[in-house]
C-alpha cells in the first residue's frame, strides 16, 4: 500500500514517517529548475498585484458578504506586501461604499467577516467612522443573544465562523483596550472547538451534520471516511492565524490555539497530494481528482505564517509550502484569475476546474503569498 493511502487509515501510526520525510527533503530538492522562480519576491509581488487587479474588475457579490470578507482581508495582505496605493485605495473605496458597515444579521459570523478589513484599515488611518459600525454590532452581540444561539445552541455552529467571527472580536480587543471581546471569542470559540473538533482526526466536522451520532455513524465518503471539507479547515487554519497575530504572548488563552495549530498543521501536511495541493475532501482524495484553490491557499498561508513566526518547524514544514506554493501558482491564468475554486457550497464538490473561480479563492491565494514571500531564502 502506497505511504499516503496507508496514512489515510492509519494517520497517527505513520505521522513520525511522514515528519521525517519531510523534514529530509533539502529547499534545493524542492525548488529545482524553473520552480525557483515562483519563490522571487518580485514574482511573487507582481502575482498579487494580478490577482488583486483582476478579481476586483469581476465583482460578483455584495461588498458586505462573506465572501468579499475573505478576499479583502487577502487584498489587506497584498497591500502589505506590496505598499501599492491603488490596492489600498480600492480597500477605501469599499470601506466608503459600505459605509463601513457589516452584513445585516448581527449575531451571524458571515456578516462580521469584512470588518476584518475595517479594523485593519482602521489601524492605518485612523479614522473613528472605519470602527465605529462594528463596534455597535458587537456590543449588540455581546449582549443580545440572537436567531443564531436559539435556532444552534451555539453561534458559531459551523467551522468556517472560526475564521469569520474570533479575528474581528480579537482586532476590534486590541483596538479598544476591551478585554471582554477576547473572552467573548475565546468562550465561542471553545463552544465551536468542543463540538465540531476531531482529537482523533484533527481536523474539523463542517457543523454537527458531519458528527458520529447515537442514531448513525454520521455522513460518510465513498471510501467509508469521514467527511471532512478542506474548505473548512482551511477556513479554520486561517482564522487561527489572525487570532494568534492578536493575541499577546502572556494571554492565558494562546497555548491553545497554537496547540490547535500545530495539531492541524500536521496533519495537514499528511493529506496534502503529491501535486501539492489538498482535495476537497480531507480523507478521500482519490474520489475528488483535481486540487482545490482556496481550501490549499488557506492553508498554504497558515503552515507559512507557522513557520515565519517560529511556531512550526521550518524543516517539516517548508517542503509542504513550497509545493503547495508551487501549485497555486501555476493555476492562476495570465490574467490573474485563480481557477480550481470549488463554488460556494457547505461540503466537498466535484463541480469545478480550471475556470472556476470566486473571490474567496483569490483571498486565500493572496494571503498565501503574502507569508511565502516572508520566507527565508
Amino acid at each position: 500500500m502506497p505511504a499516503l493511502s496507508f496514512c489515510l487509515f492509519r494517520p497517527f501510526a505513520c505521522g513520525l514517517l511522514l515528519a521525517l520525510g519531510h523534514s529530509s527533503t533539502s529547499q534545493a530538492q524542492v525548488l529545482s529548475g524553473p520552480d525557483k522562480a515562483f519563490f522571487k519576491p518580485k514574482y511573487i509581488k507582481q502575482q498579487l498585484l494580478l490577482a488583486t487587479k483582476w478579481q476586483l474588475a469581476h465583482p460578483k457579490h455584495k461588498a458586505t458578504d462573506w465572501t468579499n470578507g475573505a478576499f479583502y482581508s487577502g487584498v489587506f495582505a497584498a497591500y502589505q506586501a506590496t505598499k501599492s496605493p491603488w490596492v489600498l485605495d480600492s480597500m477605501l473605496a469599499m470601506g466608503e461604499r459600505t459605509q463601513w458597515r457589516p452584513g445585516p444579521r448581527y449575531d451571524h459570523a458571515d456578516d462580521l467577516v469584512i470588518c476584518q478589513t475595517y479594523l485593519n484599515l482602521y489601524r492605518l488611518i485612523k479614522d473613528r467612522r472605519m470602527v465605529a459600525p462594528t463596534l455597535a454590532v458587537v456590543e449588540k452581540f455581546r449582549t443580545e443573544p440572537g436567531p443564531e444561539v436559539q435556532h444552534n445552541g451555539i453561534a458559531w455552529w459551523w467551522c468556517d465562523a472560526l475564521f469569520m467571527g474570533p479575528p474581528v472580536l480579537a482586532k476590534l480587543s486590541q483596538i479598544e483596550k476591551q478585554p471582554a471581546y477576547l473572552v467573548l471569542s475565546d468562550t465561542l470559540y471553545q463552544q465551536t472547538y468542543r463540538r465540531l473538533y476531531s482529537p482523533e482526526e484533527h481536523l474539523f466536522a463542517r457543523d454537527a451534520a458531519y458528527l458520529p451520532s447515537e442514531s448513525g455513524a454520521g455522513k460518510k465518503e465513498s471510501n467509508g471516511q469521514r467527511i471532512f471539507w478542506s474548505r473548512g479547515n482551511g477556513w479554520v487554519m486561517g482564522g487561527l492565524v489572525q487570532v494568534l497575530q492578536e493575541l499577546p504572548k502572556d494571554h492565558p488563552t494562546r497555548e491553545f490555539y497554537v496547540r490547535t495549530l500545530r495539531e492541524m498543521s500536521a496533519r495537514l501536511v499528511q493529506l496534502q497530494q503529491p501535486d501539492g495541493l489538498w482535495r476537497s475532501s480531507l480523507l478521500d482524495p482519490a474520489a475528488y481528482p483535481g486540487g482545490e484553490t482556496s481550501g490549499s491557499g488557506f492553508d498554504t498561508y497558515a503552515l507559512a505564517w507557522g513557520i515565519n513566526a517560529g511556531l512550526l518547524d521550518r524543516a517539516t514544514y517548508l517542503p509542504a509550502v513550497q509545493k503547495a506554493w508551487v501549485a497555486l501558482s501555476k493555476v492562476v491564468s495570465p490574467e490573474g484569475r485563480v481557477g480550481w475554486v470549488q463554488p460556494i457550497g457547505a461540503d466537498p464538490r466535484r463541480d469545478f476546474s480550471a475556470e472556476s473561480w470566486e473571490v474567496y479563492g483569490t483571498g486565500a491565494y493572496l494571503l498565501a503569498g503574502s507569508e511565502v514571500l516572508k520566507l527565508k531564502r
